[in-house]
């Protein structure tokens, strides 16, 4: 199966960087996320799709070393390749593409568990993060009709030191990334896919300062990292935190990164749609309310900052989508992991070195989708919807009522036709909410009111 989307380091068509896919608790069903490798269910498709952007191989590696999946190496030589101009897609590719689209962004469930939207108290000063005074004094304007070059200069002036490339050595060579510094502590944010497999990790900051970091935790399951170094006498420039439920579509951003290598690189564009639900494909992360931007986000651009010209860190750039025709990054379709997810996440990394809460609500089941074929072997009334092959013991579906045989076809007020829906749908949930899942059981329609878990911490 391969996915839509790379990490923000690869460019297809290499293969990309190695994920490290969270343990799933018992019961938890199979479905379209990158987190989990697994079987896809009948009927599924993704498309044509690979995952993996984010970490950019140093050329004088390319001859010895084999990536694995996720990784992204260079031809050899001092300067990767320029890509190749595509031209214009055919009708056909085009009508591919947005089908694609369509069904990658309706994954984002494991088979047993759902994702749901996490609750942050405060995104600006999330408990556990000591932001501490920014180091630089730049003072950033309020934006009018005449003065967006001025309000771009201030923001990048202010964020561009807390952004810091990422050397990793591996078993198999050398990569770079992007992180942001998230903590006057020295504690830095990155992809998950950065850093994996890492077996030594050095920071250069801004003023090409080198510093050795260790690994705090990571959370494979968001493709978040927290690393950490001892700031210098100094100090640090700490990026401060945005609310990204506050973003609006049409929105400007900056993207700051090292894309190919090339240290301290920033892109514009606008935020081209927020609460996206996108899966990085097999053995990789699935992204919950993910912000999709046209900022161009390149190979190292990965756990690099996207920001609004308020200078807000508002998201971590990590996925590309693939232009399925050519097999190549499609322009202009880049997504992040939204600030409020970071907020939630790297506190808990930070004191515990671990995730303690996920945040993702659980409905204990695995499900398979439904269709014409899978009606007729099955012996069901119904040819679409979302069938249950297994229950969780003791988890909420089965404590509600819920049976292997039910067909899931609708939740609350929104139908569910497949899997991909049933995923959409869920998305928007959380822990402790009571969902309606309406089911079809040999013909009858029944609805069973389901108090959602919260899916265990890997």
């Amino acid at each position: 199966m391969q996915n839509p989307y790379v990490d923000s380091d690869n460019t297809m068509p290499d293969p990309i960087e190695p994920q490290q896919p969270p343990t799933s608790h018992p019961g938890s069903p199979t479905v379209p996320i990158a987190s989990q490798a697994r079987q896809p269910y009948p009927g599924e498709s993704f498309g044509s799709w690979q995952s993996g952007p984010g970490v950019y191989h140093t050329p004088s590696e390319h001859a010895a070393y084999q990536p694995a999946p996720g990784q992204f190496p260079v031809s050899a030589g001092p300067t990767p390749p320029p890509r190749r101009s595509r031209g214009t897609l055919r009708t056909g590719a085009i009508a591919l593409l947005a089908l694609v689209l369509l069904l990658v962004f309706g994954v984002g469930l494991f088979a047993g568990w759902q994702f749901g939207r996490t609750s942050v108290a405060s995104p600006t000063s999330p408990t556990g993060l000591q932001q501490g005074n920014n180091n630089s004094s730049v003072p950033i304007p309020t934006l009018t009709s005449n003065n967006i070059q001025a309000v771009r200069e201030a923001v990048i002036a202010n964020v561009r030191p807390a952004v810091v490339e990422v050397n990793v050595t591996t078993s198999n060579g050398s990569a770079i990334g992007s992180g942001v510094i998230i903590d006057q502590r020295g504690y830095i944010v990155t992809n998950n896919h950065v850093v994996s497999g890492a077996q030594s990790i050095e920071v250069v900051l801004s003023n090409g300062t080198h510093l050795t970091a260790q690994l705090t935790g990571t959370d494979p399951a968001d493709d978040l990292a927290v690393i950490k170094v001892t700031p210098p006498s100094s100090g640090l420039t700490v990026a401060k935190l945005g609310d990204s439920s506050k973003l609006k579509v049409g929105e400007e951003v900056l993207a700051i990164g090292n894309p190919l290598g090339i240290t301290q690189t920033v892109t514009n564009g606008i935020v081209s749609a927020v609460g996206r639900a996108v899966s990085e494909g097999q053995g990789g992360a699935t992204l919950p309310d993910a912000i999709q931007t046209d900022a161009p986000i390149n190979p190292g651009n990965s756990g690099g900052a996207l920001v609004d010209l308020q200078g807000n860190l508002v998201g971590i750039p990590t996925l590309t989508a693939i232009d399925p025709e050519f097999n190549t990054p499609a322009s202009g379709v880049g997504f992040a992991i939204p600030s409020n997810r970071v907020a939630f996440i790297v506190p808990q990394i930070i004191q515990y070195g671990r995730v303690i809460h996920t945040g993702r609500a659980i409905l204990g089941v695995s499900v398979t989708t439904v269709n014409s074929q899978v009606a007729q072997r099955e012996n069901l009334k119904v040819n679409f919807g979302a069938l249950i092959t297994n229950l969780e013991s003791g988890g909420p579906a089965a404590s509600a009522g819920l049976q292997v045989g039910d067909v899931i076809t609708q939740i609350g007020n929104t139908p569910i036709n497949d899997v991909d829906s049933l995923s959409q749908v869920m998305v928007s949930l959380k822990p402790g909410q009571t969902a309606a899942v309406h089911v079809n059981r040999n013909g009858q329609e029944l609805t069973i009111n389901v108090q959602l878990g919260e899916l265990p911490a890997s």
